[in-house]
């Protein structure tokens, strides 16, 4: 039997197939506070918030509304940092498809559309809110 290697340290890159690549890029940059890592082309870019990287690619046929996954987490630090992003989307008139809830585990979350259909989920989790990356090499 094989020793499993050392854990996972969460979840660092995520991509995904768009339509419309400029609208979704200005969701993550302008609403969300992702930032651009590298335009490899006028088709695909990669975003940070620092400690992990998107990549959005446009795909050459309709895709219609619900992206390309079921849905992807980024976590908060608190359940008031929570309540924060929640009010903020709804400013920018986001499109929120539901409220902030709590779960039986303790975390506290809600689900948010992107432009292209894509399921965000910001989150506060005990189990790994308020963590740091630290890296092992170092």
């Amino acid at each position: 039997m094989t020793t499993r290697p050392q854990p996972f340290n969460g979840l660092r890159h995520l991509a995904l197939i768009v339509d419309d690549i400029e609208a979704v890029e200005k969701f993550y940059v302008d609403t969300l506070g992702m930032t651009v890592l590298w335009r490899a082309s006028e088709n695909l870019v990669y975003l940070t918030l620092g400690n992990d990287n998107l990549s959005l690619a446009r795909t050459k046929k309709p895709m219609g509304e619900g992206g390309c996954l079921d849905h992807f987490g980024f976590v908060v630090d608190t359940k008031q940092q929570l309540d924060e992003w929640y009010a903020f989307l709804k400013g920018e008139g986001a499109d929120l498809m539901d409220e902030p809830h709590d779960h039986v585990d303790g975390a506290r979350s809600f689900h948010v559309r992107d432009p292209a259909g894509n399921v965000v989920q910001p989150l506060y989790h005990p189990a790994v809110s308020g963590q740091t990356f630290s890296d092992p090499s170092a």
